[in-house]
């Protein structure tokens, strides 16, 4: 297939253009219908919702606020009455709007207006939840308050529904982190094009996965909340997967060995690597829907198609542009070295080399060097506490916070996150008055009863993110309405995110167990091994540990919050585990898969373990932690994106996936390795027999191709390289490799251009030839047990080897 691509690349690219131009327009035309479906069945909130929602039809949705504040005087003024009444009046009048609460309605609306006269708030109810209330309904409200505005009289909105008008221009997170990976790509292949190939490749993978999941929206439920984290993950899988191949491809041509064939080994080593690597991130996502909350079925949709889309751009389009670039991947002064000393030594060098040489040398030490800081980073999750940000943490200059602020000043932090007791049967007055004996109340409102349910309105003293919050839920569920005798259950978006928080804690070990499995029996079928797979869940568990351990230190402790810009501390989102531990679980798997791999070839080759282990840690770590680094900038972009909640996940994508990378994929897991020996590569023969065959790397053994053990033993290819005239080539360097790229031999040329090389065993393999002036050379070669006579032709200038 990559053959194919490579040899018919104006064709691929143009299905490729056309596939993501036509998905594009489609969506354009077809719109956008994102429904934010969220339900929370057999909860306590949600039985108080429908009981709204079957006597208050028009009252059951989201619950928002006008604020207003003068400077001078007071909000009873004529003047400022006579600019907010009209106001509140056409918003009441709009459908959509189940009501409007003024503080200039009687007696009752006294209390809406501070003890000093100087902040008043309205209360607006829409017919339907926060998430299901039409954006430009949202945006007629907020344009209509805030007309009111005038001198000395500051009009604000907060809650839920407005929330939704404050998204913050798009693509620019995007776009700071695509910026920020071009340049750690440009600074590790020092070649424009090949900085280029990863970047376009994750254009495309995202670009097609975004419009089919809008497509898909129109019959599906897919939550507003899925092309952002399908964004997330795409540009972070696409850059890394593409990343990974061009990496393989440009060792390959170094090496001696012609575009085409170096493409084609790369997609069938690397290639074969990110197959399975976006198979674990589809699984480990899907893993949400263990949890049972239907909202993140939508989720799993747009995530996963968005890596399948990035997998097959790796896989088709990419060898399709390797082929226009040929020997341009690289960058100049690597095209002058080659044609200058010919290609490089198959062996690592450097930093990595010496780095896992160290690792093999003092394993045990580094191994408890690493545990100790995962340990360290780590302790904040024992305080790990779940539930709700509130518009306390948007920017200081959207109009939610002001008016968050606002309430706060005027009348308490609890006017935030209103709850909502609805009673069915028994005494409300006894009702009432219990919960206005309840420590934790600041206000109590009943609203008149219809259907024989009544609804009371309940303001704590704290915020909705506050745990006396819902500890007062709890006392209101356990105590206070059982005491009063009533049948009752408490609502409202606060109690409704604390019963989120629960469900989700309830369900987070079988969702952990599921993906944990899943991923160890891929492993345990793709490396014939059962102590990989489980070093692999060990080291998952290690880095959710510390991730999470980090985000409680900022997110909830508050340490360089500030730094963020993003207000104050609070708790832990509760859908953020759910989500954070799929994506974390489905790249952290990658990085084992590219790590393992090639160890794994090494061993199958080798039988040597510390050999295997050196050389995959030597060959992999400088382009995983290349990878991991661009995952980082990506993530850490979405901290300019506005959204507590996008910032979150990103802060803890980006720390774990460093820590992920850096510390346990670079130093823990190749120490435990050296550690465990010959048992990493442990299976039970009965075991082995019963399981499936899964190759991550191509099998160089198939018969017809190379039979290395075979009984034919060891011969030679010989032969003479000349140029176009004829005349023998001096130095020219000749190189043996397998079908999956090894190198056997190397060999160069004598005075009068003879060459010779070993071969091991009888069948396929490609003989390449290069030197000084002339362009490269490779062929496939068929050897039998006879010495095979190859003789090999260069011309001079640069020549793409494949023409």
């Amino acid at each position: 297939m990559a053959r194919w691509c490579y040899r018919h690349r104006l064709v691929v690219l143009l299905l490729w253009v056309g596939a993501l131009f036509g998905l594009g327009a489609s969506a354009s035309a077809a719109g956008t219908d994102y429904a934010n479906v969220f339900s929370l069945p057999n909860t306590d909130s949600k039985r108080a919702y429908d009981q709204m929602e079957k006597a208050f039809p028009e009252r059951a949705g989201d619950t928002d606020t006008v604020v207003w504040k003068v400077d001078t005087g007071t909000v009873r003024d004529q003047s400022v009455q006579s600019r907010i009444q009209p106001a509140l009046d056409k918003i009441g009048k709009m459908a959509g709007v189940g009501g409007v609460t003024s503080p200039y309605a009687g007696d009752r609306g006294a209390t809406q207006i501070s003890a000093n006269g100087r902040i008043a708030y309205a209360q607006i109810t829409f017919a339907q939840q926060a998430n299901a209330v039409p954006k430009q309904l949202v945006q007629d409200v907020v344009d209509t308050a805030q007309g009111a505005r005038r001198g000395g009289l500051h009009v604000e909105l907060g809650g839920q529904a407005i929330l939704r008008v404050q998204e913050p221009p798009t693509g620019l997170a995007e776009m700071i982190g695509i910026l920020a990976a071009a340049v750690v790509l440009f600074l590790a292949f020092g070649s424009l094009f090949a900085m280029l190939l990863p970047i376009g490749i994750a254009i495309f993978g995202v670009g097609t996965g975004l419009f089919s999941t809008q497509l898909l929206s129109h019959v599906t439920s897919v939550p507003d909340l899925a092309p952002l984290l399908a964004t997330l993950i795409g540009l972070g899988v696409g850059i890394d997967y593409a990343l990974f191949i061009v990496t393989r491809h440009r060792r390959g041509i170094l090496r001696g060995m012609a575009p085409e064939d170096s493409a084609v080994i790369a997609l069938n080593t690397s290639g074969r690597a990110v197959l399975f690597a976006g198979g674990t991130v589809c699984i480990a996502l899907a893993g949400m829907l263990v949890t049972n909350l239907r909202f993140l079925d939508g989720v799993v949709i747009g995530t996963s198609l968005t890596v399948v889309f990035s997998v097959l751009a790796a896989v088709t389009l990419l060898p399709a542009l390797l082929g226009f670039l040929g020997a341009r991947v690289l960058s100049r002064r690597q095209r002058r070295k080659l044609a200058a000393e010919g290609p490089e030594p198959e062996r690592a060098s450097g930093f990595a080399a010496r780095w896992s040489a160290s690792v093999q040398k003092r394993p045990r030490s580094i191994a408890v060097m690493a545990l100790v800081v995962m340990a360290i980073l780590a302790i904040p999750v024992l305080s790990l506490r779940l539930g709700a940000t509130d518009q306390g943490n948007n920017d200081a200059s959207t109009t939610t916070r002001k008016a968050y602020d606002l309430l706060a000043e005027g009348f308490g932090p609890g006017f935030n996150g209103p709850l909502q007791v609805v009673s069915t049967s028994g005494d409300t007055n006894k009702l009432v008055q219990g919960i206005r004996a309840t420590t934790g109340v600041a206000q109590v409102a009943a609203l008149p009863p219809a259907q024989g349910v009544t609804v009371i309105q309940v303001v704590p003293t704290t915020s909705p993110q506050s745990e006396k919050t819902d500890q007062l839920i709890d006392t209101l569920r356990d105590k206070v309405i059982p005491e009063a005798g009533a049948q009752a259950h408490v609502g409202g978006v606060t109690a409704i995110s604390k019963d989120f928080s629960t469900v989700t804690g309830d369900r987070l070990p079988y969702f952990i167990a599921t993906i944990i499995g899943l991923g160890f029996l891929l492993l345990m079928v793709a490396f014939r091994s059962l102590v990989v797979p489980l070093t692999a869940a060990l080291m998952n568990l290690i880095a959710a540990a510390a991730s999470f351990g980090v985000l409680v230190a900022i997110f909830q402790w508050g340490w360089g919050l500030s730094l963020l810009g993003l207000g104050k501390e609070g708790p832990i989102n509760a859908f953020l585990p759910v989500i954070m531990l799929s994506l974390l679980f489905g790249l952290s798997m990658d990085y084992q898969v590219f790590l393992v791999s090639r160890m794994h070839e090494e061993w199958v080759h080798t039988k040597d373990n510390a050999r295997a282990v050196r050389v995959g840690l030597a060959e992999t770590s400088r382009v995983i932690n290349s990878a991991a680094l661009i995952m980082v900038c990506v993530f850490l972009a979405f901290v300019l994106s506005g959204d507590s909640g996008a910032a979150m996940a990103g802060v803890g994508l980006a720390a774990a996936v460093a820590l992920d990378a850096f510390i346990l994929r670079t130093a823990l897991v190749p120490a435990a390795m050296h550690l465990l020996g010959k048992s990493n590569w442990w299976l039970p023969a009965g075991l082995d027999k019963r399981l499936p065959h899964l190759a991550v790397e191509p099998a160089e053994e198939a018969p017809g191709l190379v039979t290395e053990a075979s009984d034919g033993g060891s011969t030679v290819v010989h032969g003479f390289v000349r140029d176009a005239e004829g005349a023998p080539v001096d130095g020219a360097v000749l190189t043996l490799l397998t079908k999956g790229g090894r190198q056997l031999d190397r060999v160069t040329s004598l005075a009068d251009g003879s060459y010779i090389v070993s071969v091991p065993a009888p069948g396929t393999y490609l003989l390449s030839a290069t030197a000084s002036s002339y362009g490269a050379r490779a062929r496939h070669v068929v050897v039998t047990d006879e010495p095979l006579v190859h003789d090999v032709e260069l011309t001079e200038g640069e020549v793409d080897a494949v023409n």
